[in-house]
């Protein structure tokens, strides 16, 4: 309140806005569906209720309801506001423009003025005592700019100016301005208004009070029936303000109202205010207020003057907020796609680390069925680095197999799958194989792969082979060892498949590729202890019982040999135990060491994982519908991890990799196969006859 000579001049607490999330939301639903490049005035509800702590006042709230539906056969949700105590609905106005410099453009003085004619329209034509929410009318203009997802907006709560102001008279809590019954009543009569539908969500009443000090509140359309009882009457009406020295904002339009509508210059006001959803007499405040305006009030055609845009930290300007973590799609796809896997550490598995599968990278060898199923389950796991790795292109009979691909990818010849499958990364690359010879002219092209495919197996820290051929995974795997690279392998048959995790790499290429090592993953696995690795067998990788050298399995083959024919259900299944081997060894406290686990085993220290048992070999028959857990030791002679070929590699680098692909038997003859087949060719059987059937020679066969 300020004095002015001998007056004091009643001021307003002004109304503050507070806009939910969702209402952005719903906002920039309706501009991409429907409303496009459409600027006309959207009709848009607000909700107010009167205040409810001594110390807080309400704002005016903007929910998703707010808003229109979008479609006309999309039903309204303010019907279930209607009736609701702590919603009264206020009509308001909300103007989108389509550019941020329109929004700066826009004329806001005659904006405010246009909803002023509203409000000056409705005290006039009668409007107000069948709907006295529309003395409380609001105006936003707004841009949403749904590239950054950021929303310029401002406020204005139009009110009519009182020309000269209205004066205070007197101004006290209610508490203190009504005998003890007339409070009772009072108090009785505003609860029973509050709770029931029909008036619960009205915020403009009368108070009347008879000579008996009963009370009663009345609409406003009732103001003359009170006059004639001769009753003392208050003009109430629901205050969000908790000022114990200020009215809230909507007393400045009910006065200019109740002046405009029946000449009274003196004018005793009821700001109702609540605690706990009853009436607080206490903190509600009467006062009386002198209203002396000139005569063209009551012309209708001289509208006043308006106020109302709200202030931001004390300044005329426009508010904006930014909201891309939450409404850019990227984001809330990724957010959507972990809520299962943070809802999984809520009870069932506290213990997953999240932050160590969104940081862990995965390559891909092979992105056909098994690499696009596989690719999929990581990322429903959280991994969100992968690369793949593929030289073949879509064609038409993919995408009903291949999840990643659609029927586009495969016109004009079809896309490169390492491209069509990820928007990251994908290489589009062959692996060099052994019994495929590279003629001399391609011999740098091929070397140029091998050291990327190198490069690739150092910069991830998991690697699943997932290619068509046994031929193609020799050389990743060789890799796989020498950097001692979480490997997982996963073959299929036409009814059966192999998922495995390939034993550590040997100590020594362990500690040779420690200086290399930058990636946290990768770093984590080498530093775990090496003492069960010393004590007790590796586990084997994908070529380890082999006793022949890969070759070429493709050559002189028919269509259905050279393709990988198998049951539509078995790719899945394999990619799901893949996936989940890889998850298993993240979390595992021996990480790629683990000892292979059985169910059931003797060795309880497995059951206290709480992802389960970590195999090392799981095969599984569809025809069977059967599958069973196995393990196999590193071999001596194995082609691709035993010690013989890893130095070997290391030693010769490229020079070796190309003498593996262009001689058939050298792997044999470098890790002894070769002998070991000789000799055991040089093996003959006879068998031992009793001397009492040395004449009967019908049963006896001869090796």
């Amino acid at each position: 309140m300020a004095d002015t000579g001998k007056r004091t001049i009643l001021q307003f607490a002004p109304f503050q806005s507070c806009i939910d999330e969702g209402l952005w939301h719903k906002l920039s639903s309706l501009k991409l569906n429907k409303l496009r490049l459409d600027e006309s005035p959207i009709p848009i509800t607000g909700f107010y209720a009167p205040c409810s702590h001594p110390q807080v006042s309400n704002h005016l709230i903007l929910l998703s309801e707010s808003l229109p539906a979008e479609s006309d056969e999309e039903p309204s949700s303010l019907l279930a506001s209607q009736g609701n105590r702590n919603r009264c609905l206020v009509p308001g106005i909300l103007l989108n423009t389509n550019t941020l410099e329109s929004f700066y453009a826009l004329d806001k003085q005659s904006l405010l003025k246009a909803e002023a004619k509203k409000i000056w329209d409705d005290i006039y034509s009668g409007k107000v005592e069948e709907d006295s929410s529309v003395l409380l009318r609001f105006l936003v203009i707004s841009f949403a700019d749904l590239k950054k997802w950021s929303f310029h907006y401002w406020f204005a709560f139009p009110a009519l100016v009182l020309d000269p102001p209205a004066t205070l008279v007197i101004l006290k809590p209610a508490s203190r301005c009504f005998t003890s019954e007339e409070a009772e009543s009072l108090s009785r009569a505003c609860n029973e208004w509050r709770s029931t539908s029909s008036t619960a969500d009205i915020p403009l009443f009368l108070v009347s009070i008879g000579s008996n000090s009963i009370v009663t509140l009345r609409h406003l359309r009732e103001w003359e029936a009170c006059q004639n009882n001769g009753q003392k009457v208050l003009f109430g009406f629901y205050d969000p303000c908790h000022l114990p020295s200020n009215p809230g904002w909507p007393l400045r339009n009910y006065l200019a109202y109740i002046y405009s509508r029946w000449g009274l210059e003196k004018i005793h006001f009821f700001c109702y205010r609540e605690n706990r959803g009853f009436a607080d007499l206490g903190l509600s405040l009467v006062g009386e207020a002198e209203v002396s305006l000139s005569q063209e009030w009551r012309n209708h055609q001289n509208i006043p003057n308006v106020v109302g845009w709200e202030l931001n930290k004390g300044k005329k300007v426009p508010r904006c907020i930014s909201l891309a973590k939450t409404m850019d799609p990227t984001r809330l796809a990724v957010s959507a796609a972990d809520l299962n896997l943070k809802l999984m550490r809520w009870r069932t598995l506290p213990s997953l680390n999240l932050d160590l599968l969104a940081s862990t990278k995965c390559l891909i060898l092979g992105a056909g069925t098994l690499g696009c199923q596989v690719a999929r389950m990581l990322m429903a796991w959280g991994v969100r680095k992968i690369t793949l790795v593929d030289s073949g292109k879509v064609s038409m009979s993919n995408p009903i197999r291949q999840s990643l691909y659609v029927l586009d990818d495969c016109l004009n010849g079809g896309k490169f799958k390492a491209v069509a499958a990820v928007e990251t990364e994908g290489v589009v690359m062959a692996i060099p194989m052994p019994g495929h010879p590279v003629p001399s002219q391609e011999e740098s092209s091929i070397l140029q792969d091998c050291k990327h495919l190198c490069d690739l197996i150092n910069s991830h820290d998991a690697i699943f082979l997932l290619t068509d051929t046994r031929e193609s995974r020799w050389l990743p795997s060789l890799l796989c060892a020498s950097a001692n690279k979480i490997t997982i392998t996963a073959a299929l048959g036409f009814d059966s498949f192999l998922v495995m995790r390939h034993g550590a790499g040997l100590v020594d290429a362990l500690r040779n590729s420690q200086a290399e090592t930058s990636n946290n993953v990768s770093a984590s696995m080498e530093n775990l202890s090496l003492s069960s690795q010393n004590e007790s067998q590796r586990l084997g990788c994908y070529f380890c019982n082999d006793v022949v050298a890969p070759i070429d399995s493709t050559a002189n083959r028919t269509l259905d040999q050279q393709c990988t024919v198998t049951r539509p259900g078995l790719a899945p299944i394999a990619s799901a135990f893949a996936v989940e081997l890889l998850v298993g060894v993240l979390h595992h406290p021996s990480g790629m060491y683990a000892k292979a686990e059985f169910a059931n085993s003797n060795d309880n220290s497995s059951t206290e994982q709480p992802l389960g048992i970590l195999p090392h070999q799981i095969r599984g028959s569809l025809s069977q519908f059967s599958q069973m857990t196995l393990v196999g030791h590193a071999s001596t002679c194995c082609t691709a991890c035993c010690s013989t070929v890893v130095s070997e590699y290391r030693t010769k680098g490229l020079d070796f990799i190309l003498q593996a692909i262009n001689h058939p038997t050298y792997l044999e003859d470098l890790t002894g196969l070769t002998e070991l087949m000789k000799s055991a060719g040089s093996y003959t059987l006879d068998w031992d006859n009793d001397s009492e059937n040395d004449d009967d020679d019908d049963g006896c066969v001869e090796i």
